[in-house]
């Protein structure tokens, strides 16, 4: 069954519509980016779909057992189940979680791709943007993007 791309856009914007980003932006706009880049990359319908969803759960705004029920096929799924970090997980754990799962690395490069964006990042403050570099910095490591 084909993914409806419109109808997952519009379940995530709805879902995430309080949140903001790190900079107050709202935080659509990095699922937008994020879906935007896998397309850019080449990637399937199905990562796409996993690219609106893939921080639904592990930001709270659904729950494994809502996102089991949705209407997207099991690749999405497991896709974002792979892209959720679990409290106090490392990251040389949550790495080879997402190495594992097909298409899921392609979802996690357009996020740290995204997340990494130097002008995103220069609107915080200096310790924050320092941190988060040498975060996403290490997991490209982990995952193998780096150049």
């Amino acid at each position: 069954m084909p993914v409806d791309l419109e109808w997952v856009e519009r379940f995530a914007r709805e879902r995430h519509a309080a949140q903001v980003d790190k900079a107050g932006r709202p935080y659509a706009e990095h699922l937008a980016a994020v879906a935007g880049g896998i397309a850019e990359r080449g990637g399937s319908p199905d990562q796409i779909a996993a690219g609106w969803l893939h921080d639904a759960v592990e930001d709270g705004v659904l729950t494994e057992a809502e996102l089991a029920s949705l209407d997207v096929p099991e690749t999405t799924r497991r896709m974002v189940l792979a892209m959720t970090k679990r409290r106090g997980e490392p990251a040389a754990d949550y790495a080879a979680r997402i190495l594992a799962e097909p298409g899921a690395r392609l979802v996690k490069e357009s996020d740290l791709a995204h997340n990494a964006d130097p002008a995103r990042l220069s609107v915080l403050d200096e310790p924050t943007r320092q941190r988060l570099t040498r975060k996403y910095a290490r997991m490209r490591e982990l995952l193998g993007l780096t150049s």
